[in-house]
């Protein structure tokens, strides 16, 4: 892959550590791959939970995954601590397209990216509609807008 197209540091905006555990490697020595997926829903949602300051599940519309992917760069794993860097792509009128950089190491490259797309939806109806974002949404994902 070249260079160009590998994220780095300064492609995002907020950050956060994670713990890499025993039971995270697979049977090849390195990071399952549902374990990157883990880490980028845990970034994303983590960050709402706090930049909020309230239980985002009690919202009158909660983010629903509509899409999820990642690319790989480099192998990741056990015992080493990895930082998830998190910047927003998009905030339309009812859903959010975040990318998170995964990094393991000193090293300015991300070893993965993951795209994470939330679409929101009422909380408060069982067909689940789609809905705008909760003024608290916008007010945690804007500053994470990288022009």
């Amino acid at each position: 892959m070249p260079a160009a197209d590998r994220p780095t540091r300064a492609d995002y905006v907020a950050w956060r550590t994670a713990t890499t555990r025993w039971s995270d490697d697979d049977v090849y020595g390195h990071l399952n791959n549902a374990r990157y997926f883990d880490l980028i829903d845990t970034a994303v949602n983590a960050h709402l939970a706090e930049a909020t300051g309230v239980d985002i599940r009690e919202l009158s519309a909660i983010g629903v995954v509509a899409e999820v992917s990642c690319r790989y760069f480099a192998e990741m794993g056990y015992p080493r601590p990895i930082e998830m860097g998190l910047v927003v792509d998009k905030v339309g009128t009812s859903s959010v397209i975040y990318r998170v950089g995964l990094f393991q190491g000193d090293g300015d490259q991300a070893s993965a990216e993951g795209r994470f797309v939330h679409v929101y939806v009422d909380n408060t109806d069982p067909a689940r509609p789609v809905t705008p974002l909760p003024a608290a949404v916008r007010d945690a994902v804007t500053p994470l807008l990288r022009h």
